[in-house]
Protein backbone atom coordinates (compact mmCIF):
# COMPACT_ATOMS: atom_id res chain seq x y z
CA UNK A 1 0.00 0.00 0.00
CA UNK A 2 1.33 2.84 -0.91
CA UNK A 3 2.54 5.60 2.11
CA UNK A 4 1.54 9.31 1.17
CA UNK A 5 3.14 10.55 4.07
CA UNK A 6 6.64 9.40 3.94
CA UNK A 7 9.15 10.70 1.01
CA UNK A 8 12.77 9.06 0.82
CA UNK A 9 15.35 11.97 0.99
CA UNK A 10 18.11 11.54 -1.23
CA UNK A 11 21.07 13.24 -0.43
CA UNK A 12 22.47 11.01 2.30
CA UNK A 13 22.98 8.33 -1.15
CA UNK A 14 25.10 11.39 -2.84
CA UNK A 15 28.00 10.05 -0.85
CA UNK A 16 28.86 13.46 -0.28
CA UNK A 17 28.63 14.16 3.51
CA UNK A 18 27.33 10.90 4.85
CA UNK A 19 30.75 9.14 4.30
CA UNK A 20 31.30 5.17 3.06
CA UNK A 21 28.17 5.05 0.52
CA UNK A 22 28.29 2.67 -2.31
CA UNK A 23 26.11 2.93 -5.39
CA UNK A 24 25.27 -0.36 -4.48
CA UNK A 25 23.78 0.50 -1.01
CA UNK A 26 22.35 3.46 -2.67
CA UNK A 27 20.64 1.75 -5.12
CA UNK A 28 19.01 -1.18 -2.58
CA UNK A 29 18.25 1.68 -0.06
CA UNK A 30 15.71 3.09 -2.74
CA UNK A 31 14.56 -0.35 -3.67
CA UNK A 32 13.94 -0.77 0.03
CA UNK A 33 12.33 2.46 -0.15
CA UNK A 34 9.87 1.21 -3.13
CA UNK A 35 9.07 -2.32 -1.82
CA UNK A 36 8.17 -0.51 1.65
CA UNK A 37 5.58 1.52 0.00
CA UNK A 38 7.47 4.95 -0.75
CA UNK A 39 6.67 6.33 -4.32
CA UNK A 40 7.64 10.35 -3.76
CA UNK A 41 11.73 10.69 -3.84
CA UNK A 42 13.68 14.32 -3.32
CA UNK A 43 16.46 15.10 -4.99
CA UNK A 44 18.09 17.97 -6.41
CA UNK A 45 20.74 19.09 -9.18
CA UNK A 46 23.40 19.39 -5.73
CA UNK A 47 22.83 15.77 -4.74
CA UNK A 48 26.62 14.60 -5.64
CA UNK A 49 29.34 16.05 -7.13
CA UNK A 50 27.98 14.57 -10.66
CA UNK A 51 24.40 13.85 -10.05
CA UNK A 52 24.48 10.96 -7.95
CA UNK A 53 21.04 11.44 -6.73
CA UNK A 54 19.84 12.20 -9.96
CA UNK A 55 21.43 9.10 -11.68
CA UNK A 56 20.53 6.04 -9.07
CA UNK A 57 16.86 7.50 -8.89
CA UNK A 58 16.26 7.47 -13.05
CA UNK A 59 17.89 3.62 -13.05
CA UNK A 60 15.13 2.44 -10.32
CA UNK A 61 12.25 4.13 -11.45
CA UNK A 62 12.70 3.99 -15.59
CA UNK A 63 10.60 0.95 -15.95
CA UNK A 64 7.61 2.91 -13.98
CA UNK A 65 8.02 6.63 -13.99
CA UNK A 66 4.54 7.27 -13.62
CA UNK A 67 4.02 5.01 -10.29
CA UNK A 68 6.21 7.92 -8.52
CA UNK A 69 6.42 11.32 -7.67
CA UNK A 70 9.65 13.35 -7.74
CA UNK A 71 10.51 16.29 -6.55
CA UNK A 72 13.72 18.51 -7.81
CA UNK A 73 15.78 21.22 -7.08
CA UNK A 74 17.53 23.78 -8.71
CA UNK A 75 19.27 26.80 -7.40
CA UNK A 76 22.77 25.06 -5.59
CA UNK A 77 25.67 23.53 -7.08
CA UNK A 78 28.97 22.80 -6.59
CA UNK A 79 31.97 25.37 -8.64
CA UNK A 80 35.45 23.80 -9.20
CA UNK A 81 36.47 23.45 -5.62
CA UNK A 82 34.38 21.42 -4.49
CA UNK A 83 32.16 23.96 -2.41
CA UNK A 84 28.29 23.81 -2.88
CA UNK A 85 27.11 27.25 -4.06
CA UNK A 86 23.91 29.41 -4.29
CA UNK A 87 23.19 30.07 -7.83
CA UNK A 88 19.44 31.06 -9.01
CA UNK A 89 20.52 32.81 -11.96
CA UNK A 90 18.09 32.11 -14.88
CA UNK A 91 20.79 30.54 -16.81
CA UNK A 92 22.04 28.11 -13.88
CA UNK A 93 18.18 27.35 -13.48
CA UNK A 94 17.33 26.31 -16.43
CA UNK A 95 20.67 24.24 -16.95
CA UNK A 96 20.33 22.85 -13.73
CA UNK A 97 16.61 21.19 -14.71
CA UNK A 98 17.44 20.69 -17.81
CA UNK A 99 20.52 18.12 -16.53
CA UNK A 100 18.55 16.56 -13.82
CA UNK A 101 15.99 15.56 -16.20
CA UNK A 102 18.59 14.44 -18.29
CA UNK A 103 20.27 12.27 -15.28
CA UNK A 104 16.93 10.56 -14.86
CA UNK A 105 16.12 10.05 -18.20
CA UNK A 106 12.53 11.66 -17.40
CA UNK A 107 10.41 14.40 -19.03
CA UNK A 108 9.06 16.25 -16.15
CA UNK A 109 9.70 17.06 -12.32
CA UNK A 110 5.93 16.37 -10.01
CA UNK A 111 7.23 18.96 -8.39
CA UNK A 112 9.83 21.55 -8.84
CA UNK A 113 11.42 23.59 -6.21
CA UNK A 114 13.86 26.81 -5.31
CA UNK A 115 16.66 25.04 -3.82
CA UNK A 116 17.43 28.49 -1.62
CA UNK A 117 16.69 32.38 -2.13
CA UNK A 118 20.04 33.37 -3.93
CA UNK A 119 21.41 36.67 -2.17
CA UNK A 120 23.04 38.46 -5.58
CA UNK A 121 19.65 37.57 -6.98
CA UNK A 122 16.04 39.25 -6.88
CA UNK A 123 13.89 36.36 -5.74
CA UNK A 124 11.25 37.64 -7.93
CA UNK A 125 13.53 36.58 -10.91
CA UNK A 126 14.67 33.26 -9.74
CA UNK A 127 10.74 32.77 -9.09
CA UNK A 128 9.96 33.87 -12.68
CA UNK A 129 12.14 31.63 -14.10
CA UNK A 130 10.48 28.63 -12.07
CA UNK A 131 7.21 29.91 -13.65
CA UNK A 132 8.84 29.87 -17.34
CA UNK A 133 10.08 26.13 -16.80
CA UNK A 134 6.77 25.01 -15.51
CA UNK A 135 5.02 26.36 -18.97
CA UNK A 136 7.61 24.79 -20.87
CA UNK A 137 6.05 21.63 -18.86
CA UNK A 138 9.15 20.75 -17.49
CA UNK A 139 7.28 20.45 -14.06
CA UNK A 140 3.38 19.95 -13.15
CA UNK A 141 4.05 21.82 -9.87
CA UNK A 142 6.31 24.54 -7.95
CA UNK A 143 7.23 25.18 -4.76
CA UNK A 144 10.76 26.77 -2.64
CA UNK A 145 12.52 25.75 0.18
CA UNK A 146 15.00 27.08 2.92
CA UNK A 147 12.74 30.68 3.05
CA UNK A 148 11.18 32.49 5.91
CA UNK A 149 7.72 34.16 5.78
CA UNK A 150 8.58 36.82 3.86
CA UNK A 151 10.48 35.53 1.44
CA UNK A 152 8.14 32.66 0.88
CA UNK A 153 5.25 36.10 0.23
CA UNK A 154 7.55 37.55 -2.49
CA UNK A 155 7.83 34.26 -4.12
CA UNK A 156 4.23 33.71 -4.02
CA UNK A 157 3.92 37.46 -5.71
CA UNK A 158 5.04 35.75 -8.98
CA UNK A 159 3.59 32.33 -8.93
CA UNK A 160 1.75 29.97 -7.01
CA UNK A 161 4.09 28.24 -4.40
CA UNK A 162 2.42 24.81 -4.06
CA UNK A 163 4.75 23.55 -1.36
CA UNK A 164 7.73 24.18 0.77
CA UNK A 165 10.35 22.34 2.33
CA UNK A 166 11.28 23.53 6.05
CA UNK A 167 13.23 21.86 8.95
CA UNK A 168 11.18 20.53 11.26
CA UNK A 169 11.77 17.97 14.64
CA UNK A 170 10.48 17.75 18.27
CA UNK A 171 13.79 19.53 19.25
CA UNK A 172 13.98 22.21 16.29
CA UNK A 173 10.46 23.78 16.14
CA UNK A 174 10.64 27.38 14.90
CA UNK A 175 9.38 26.70 11.54
CA UNK A 176 5.94 25.97 13.35
CA UNK A 177 6.01 29.77 15.03
CA UNK A 178 5.71 31.86 11.60
CA UNK A 179 6.03 29.86 8.19
CA UNK A 180 3.65 26.88 9.22
CA UNK A 181 0.45 29.39 9.83
CA UNK A 182 1.38 31.26 6.87
CA UNK A 183 1.17 28.01 4.46
CA UNK A 184 -1.99 26.87 6.12
CA UNK A 185 -3.72 30.23 5.31
CA UNK A 186 -2.47 29.95 1.74
CA UNK A 187 -2.72 26.30 1.11
CA UNK A 188 0.55 25.23 0.69
CA UNK A 189 1.74 21.92 1.79
CA UNK A 190 4.76 21.62 4.03
CA UNK A 191 7.06 18.76 3.51
CA UNK A 192 9.44 18.31 6.74
CA UNK A 193 13.22 17.80 6.33
CA UNK A 194 15.68 17.33 9.17
CA UNK A 195 12.85 15.20 10.96
CA UNK A 196 15.69 13.11 12.35
CA UNK A 197 18.30 15.39 12.43
CA UNK A 198 20.68 13.82 10.52
CA UNK A 199 19.84 10.55 12.75
CA UNK A 200 20.37 12.19 15.97
CA UNK A 201 16.97 11.16 17.02
CA UNK A 202 17.11 7.99 15.42
CA UNK A 203 18.42 7.00 18.92
CA UNK A 204 21.23 5.29 17.32
CA UNK A 205 23.90 7.72 17.89
CA UNK A 206 25.31 7.25 21.57
CA UNK A 207 26.83 9.96 23.62
CA UNK A 208 30.65 9.00 22.87
CA UNK A 209 29.99 8.00 18.85
CA UNK A 210 32.90 8.70 17.17
CA UNK A 211 31.87 10.19 13.79
CA UNK A 212 34.09 9.32 10.09
CA UNK A 213 36.27 11.80 8.84
CA UNK A 214 34.25 13.93 6.33
CA UNK A 215 31.24 13.42 8.06
CA UNK A 216 29.73 17.04 8.36
CA UNK A 217 27.36 16.04 11.14
CA UNK A 218 29.57 17.58 14.55
CA UNK A 219 29.81 21.04 12.53
CA UNK A 220 25.91 21.14 13.52
CA UNK A 221 24.99 23.34 16.85
CA UNK A 222 22.91 20.46 18.02
CA UNK A 223 25.57 18.18 17.96
CA UNK A 224 27.67 20.47 20.30
CA UNK A 225 27.71 20.72 24.00
CA UNK A 226 24.80 20.97 25.81
CA UNK A 227 22.14 21.11 23.07
CA UNK A 228 23.37 17.76 22.26
CA UNK A 229 23.47 16.42 25.80
CA UNK A 230 20.30 17.70 26.15
CA UNK A 231 19.07 15.87 22.12
CA UNK A 232 20.42 12.72 24.61
CA UNK A 233 18.39 12.94 27.13
CA UNK A 234 15.37 13.22 24.62
CA UNK A 235 16.11 10.44 23.42
CA UNK A 236 16.72 8.59 26.20
CA UNK A 237 13.08 9.19 27.08
CA UNK A 238 11.99 8.84 23.63
CA UNK A 239 13.12 5.46 24.03
CA UNK A 240 11.52 4.57 26.83
CA UNK A 241 7.90 5.74 25.25
CA UNK A 242 8.82 4.15 22.21
CA UNK A 243 8.77 0.79 23.73
CA UNK A 244 5.38 1.30 25.87
CA UNK A 245 4.13 1.95 22.23
CA UNK A 246 5.81 -0.35 20.30
CA UNK A 247 7.45 1.90 17.90
CA UNK A 248 11.23 2.70 17.71
CA UNK A 249 12.18 6.09 18.95
CA UNK A 250 13.06 6.86 14.65
CA UNK A 251 9.57 6.12 14.35
CA UNK A 252 8.32 8.11 17.42
CA UNK A 253 9.85 11.29 15.88
CA UNK A 254 8.92 10.91 12.68
CA UNK A 255 5.33 10.64 13.65
CA UNK A 256 5.44 13.82 16.02
CA UNK A 257 6.22 15.78 13.22
CA UNK A 258 3.56 13.84 10.78
CA UNK A 259 1.56 14.75 13.63
CA UNK A 260 1.93 18.55 13.59
CA UNK A 261 -0.97 20.44 12.11
CA UNK A 262 0.15 21.58 8.59
CA UNK A 263 2.49 19.11 7.74
CA UNK A 264 2.00 17.37 4.41
CA UNK A 265 5.18 15.00 4.10
CA UNK A 266 8.07 13.55 6.06
CA UNK A 267 11.67 13.93 4.38
CA UNK A 268 13.57 11.26 5.59
CA UNK A 269 16.88 10.15 4.52
CA UNK A 270 18.46 7.19 4.67
CA UNK A 271 21.55 4.60 2.83
CA UNK A 272 20.90 1.49 3.83
CA UNK A 273 18.13 -0.60 3.26
CA UNK A 274 16.83 -1.57 7.28
CA UNK A 275 17.13 2.27 7.86
CA UNK A 276 14.43 3.31 5.13
CA UNK A 277 12.47 0.10 6.26
CA UNK A 278 12.13 1.26 9.59
CA UNK A 279 11.21 5.40 8.83
CA UNK A 280 8.41 4.01 6.38
CA UNK A 281 6.43 2.72 9.18
CA UNK A 282 6.05 5.74 10.99
CA UNK A 283 2.39 7.29 11.05
CA UNK A 284 0.82 10.22 12.75
CA UNK A 285 0.83 9.67 16.18
CA UNK A 286 -1.92 8.93 18.60
CA UNK A 287 -2.52 12.55 20.34
CA UNK A 288 -1.60 11.11 24.15
CA UNK A 289 1.34 9.57 22.89
CA UNK A 290 2.06 13.24 20.84
CA UNK A 291 1.51 15.37 24.05
CA UNK A 292 3.72 13.17 26.06
CA UNK A 293 6.81 13.76 23.81
CA UNK A 294 5.91 17.35 24.11
CA UNK A 295 5.99 16.96 27.97
CA UNK A 296 9.19 15.24 27.43
CA UNK A 297 11.20 17.81 25.43
CA UNK A 298 9.40 20.37 27.50
CA UNK A 299 11.20 18.89 30.62
CA UNK A 300 14.29 18.97 29.38
CA UNK A 301 14.83 22.53 29.23
CA UNK A 302 15.26 22.00 32.85
CA UNK A 303 17.95 19.66 32.71
CA UNK A 304 20.15 21.12 29.77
Amino acid sequence: MPNIKIALGLWPIAGITTVGVSTKDAEHTVIAAIDSGITTFDTAFSYGYEGESDRILGSQIKHHREQYTIIGKVGQRWNSHRDRVIDGSRQSLIADAETSLRRMNVDYFDLLMLHSPDPNVALEDSAETIAFLQQRGLCHRTGICNVDTQQLIKFQNILKCDAIQCPLNLIQRESMYHLVPHCQNTEVNIYAFWTLMKGLLAGKINRDHQFAEGDSRPGYPIFQGSARERAHQIVDGMRRLGEEANLTTAQLAIGWVLSQPGISMALVGGHTPSQIRETALARPLPPVLCNAVDRLVLDSDGRS
